[in-house]
């Protein structure tokens, strides 16, 4: 009898667990919902439970999706495979023999991700690329021009290429390590597979065709990319952390005497009367008059941004109301507000709009989000809102994010901050990622990463020990989302290192110079999606190589190929028009791939070659920059403001190169969401084949620019 019952209920285990393969196992075109033109839904279990992107309230533009190029589901369904177990659900995806992989979040050390294995985890960097970092976003470019996103609040892992299955049709070759030379230590897989250990997930799949349409599809998915106050595209210093009033407006004025550009101030804990944990409250000794303070500030022409940490301290005016709303755990001695509850939300922002914002406050600095696991919850936490400690360790950024944002939107404000830690969905909030990891090289692999995966990132500058070290982290700085000294420890100054100063407030001033460049930049990331840092693999024109049959050309002269290889993590577009090269210390010179299409010196104008590698020697004073065939850059005066709001300026066309070239320049107040009821516009700025130049309105009429000027760079 006990051996029958055994048997029963084994019938009844494999019934069960045939059914849910059978019921998630997708072969069939209808189990994929068509949300808009390249775009694909596959849904499991309920939708009613929290994930990334409800937590980041991203909202599609469809409207925009629709009006690309017709495309096709990319993958072959056959070749899908969805389950579902008692524990996870499962996604196995096809893999083709050279197929590249990118993005999967915010990694330090790689850019090509074949081969990985990845615990996507929120979690401060540690030093190594497995997943636990500031971004963990579950998205992936291929390529061929499309990509994944797993839609889950839980710990995914990723198997990236690494997993060879026995029931593969495409088997790799099988080699004797005695005898073999071909033998690898890890053979070709032709899968991805990704575990979920959840009941509910959204698989979404995007096709733009090339690897740059579909990042921007995932990004107009997530709502479009954020479009920052001008003045957040200025320079931002942030002060020592027990600064008072006084030295802050000192610092200030000495930035004003050193002739060196500063936009937006950042005030760290000592601005409050308590922090670790946290009272939101200014303290009384260091800021008497805070509303007088800040008011001196934006006479000045400077903004104020704030630190904080999200854990409310027992003393606190804000404790009290918070309490019911908070998890069973604290974080630095402080409560955890739990932000998917609406009450607590309007607690904290009714505060917050009070005491800083309606004084001019204009931002934040959101620390310590991310980990490591003994400076966070534990997943043992419980919240109120029934959502899970893993699940709220895996949103917090995006919900801190998401709250700040709305109301400074609610105020036609906007505003421009930091972040310890974000996630897919978060591409329209005006927040930049920083961390305390502090390795320049790695820095600019991050920077780049972060324009697969819907984030911005900036390389900030805390301290050097050389001078050259210095300028060449400020160069990388200048060109990043964010152009930022923290000096919340060290207390540098831009004028620290006086042997390089020179150079040091040359490249700081070109950032203010190429702010309507950076400008539009940021506004095609807004309404198209188009990231504002790309990678190279993005660049179309790296996807345009002729086909090489073997033997006749060699890496050296395949850019493209060398690329792959190489994993490429020193180089990117800023921009459409330029490529960045940063030098690291102690580099005399260093090599640039240049895609197809010829380029040329953005500081002379001269030609440096097309679809080839090339050596530069490296110049002290410049960081390499390199502006395409026909590329036009819109420049004005440098100053140690941005413009205010409708100031009128001289704005200087640059034009390099012999080609045909257009750019579409972006405008508006700057400040205000006055642009989304039409108070903009798009002006085409254009040379033809016979040099012939215009400026031409092509939408709306807020323009504050003024005598325009063209500079032929090239002979």
């Amino acid at each position: 009898m006990t051996k029958l019952k055994s048997t029963i209920r084994l019938l009844c285990t494999v019934a069960t667990f045939s059914f849910l393969l059978i019921s998630c196992n997708n072969t069939t075109t209808s189990n994929w919902e068509q949300e808009a033109n390249g775009v694909w839904k596959y849904s499991i279990g309920s939708n009613d439970k929290i994930d990334l992107l409800k937590a980041a309230k991203a909202i599609p533009n469809i409207e925009k999706i629709n009006d690309s190029e017709p495309a096709e589901f990319p993958l072959d369904k056959e070749k899908i495979h969805i389950t579902k177990t008692d524990k996870n659900i499962i996604v196995r995806l096809p893999l083709e023999d050279e197929e590249q992989i990118y993005g999967l979040g915010l990694h330090f050390k790689s850019v090509n991700q074949r081969g990985k294995i990845y615990n996507l985890h929120v979690d401060h960097y540690g030093g190594t690329d497995n997943g636990r970092t500031h971004a963990p976003v579950p998205f992936y470019v291929s390529n061929q021009g499309y990509g994944v996103l797993i839609n889950s609040a839980s710990y995914i892992t990723v198997y990236v290429g690494s997993s060879v299955r026995v029931d593969s049709d495409n088997k790799p070759t099988v080699y004797d390590r005695n005898t073999d030379k071909e033998w690898e230590a890890q053979p070709k897989s032709d899968v991805i597979e990704i575990v979920i250990p959840d009941e509910n997930a959204e698989i979404i799949v995007f096709n733009g065709g090339t690897p740059l349409n579909t990042v921007r599809k995932y990004n107009l998915y997530c709502g479009g990319g954020c479009l920052p106050p001008k003045w957040g595209l200025g320079f931002t210093y942030r002060t020592h952390t027990l600064y008072t009033a006084e030295q802050v407006i000192a610092e200030i004025n000495e930035f004003e005497k050193q002739g060196f550009p500063i936009d937006f101030i950042g005030l760290e804990p000592g601005w409050m009367n308590r922090s670790y944990p946290c009272s939101y409250e200014w303290d009384e000794t260091r800021f008497p008059e805070p509303e007088e303070f800040v008011s001196t500030l934006l006479n000045k022409g400077v903004r104020t941004n704030l630190w904080m940490n999200p854990y409310i301290a027992p003393k606190a005016k804000l404790y009290g109301p918070m309490l019911p709303f908070a998890g069973t755990h604290y974080v630095w001695n402080g409560i955890i507000p739990d932000y998917t509850i609406d009450k607590a939300r309007k607690i904290f922002t009714d505060f917050y709009e009070k005491n800083q914002l309606d004084i001019g406050v204009s931002g934040l600095k959101i620390d310590e989000v991310d980990g490591f696991d003994n400076w966070l919850w534990p997943d043992a936490a419980t919240f109120p809102s029934g959502t899970s400690a893993e699940q709220m360790r895996q949103v917090y950024g995006l919900l801190l994010q998401d709250m700040i944002t709305d109301l400074y939107h609610k105020n036609n404000t906007r505003t421009y901050g930091l972040i310890r830690a974000s996630n897919a969905g978060a591409s329209r909030f005006p927040f930049v990622i920083y961390n305390d990891y502090y390795n320049h090289k790695d820095f600019i692999t991050a920077l780049i990463n972060s324009g697969f995966s819907g984030i911005l990132w900036t390389p900030e500058a805390r301290q050097s020990d050389t001078g050259e070290e210095w300028l060449r982290r400020m160069q990388a700085v200048c060109f990043s989302p964010m152009a930022m000294i923290n000096a919340w420890s060290s207390g540098t100054k831009p004028w620290s290192y006086p042997e390089v100063y020179d150079e040091v407030k040359t490249v700081a001033l070109l950032r203010m110079q190429l702010l309507p460049y950076i400008y539009s930049t940021f506004a095609d990331y807004h309404f198209n999606g188009t990231p504002p840092i790309r990678p190279m693999q993005l660049t179309e024109e790296f996807y345009a190589q002729e086909e090489v049959k073997e033997g006749e050309l060699d890496d050296t002269k395949n850019p493209y190929k060398l690329a792959l290889k190489s994993d490429l993590k020193d180089q990117y577009m800023f921009g459409e028009n330029i490529i960045v090269a940063p030098i690291f210390t102690g580099d005399t010179s260093r090599q640039i791939i240049l895609p197809k299409g010829k380029w040329y010196d953005f500081y002379s104008g001269d030609y440096l070659g097309e679809n080839e590698i090339i050596h530069i020697e490296t110049k002290l004073e410049e960081i390499p920059l390199f502006v395409k065939d026909g590329g036009i850059i819109p420049m004005i005066k440098s100053g140690l403001h941005v413009p205010k709001k409708n100031e009128k300026i001289a704005l200087e066309l640059r034009y390099y190169g012999k080609a045909e070239g257009s750019f579409l320049l972006y405008d508006d107040d700057g400040e205000t969401f006055d642009y989304e009821k039409g108070d903009y516009s798009w002006t085409k700025l254009s040379v033809d084949a016979q040099n012939k130049k215009d400026v031409k309105r092509m939408e709306g009429n807020y323009f504050n620019y003024m005598d325009i000027s063209w500079k032929f760079m090239t002979e």
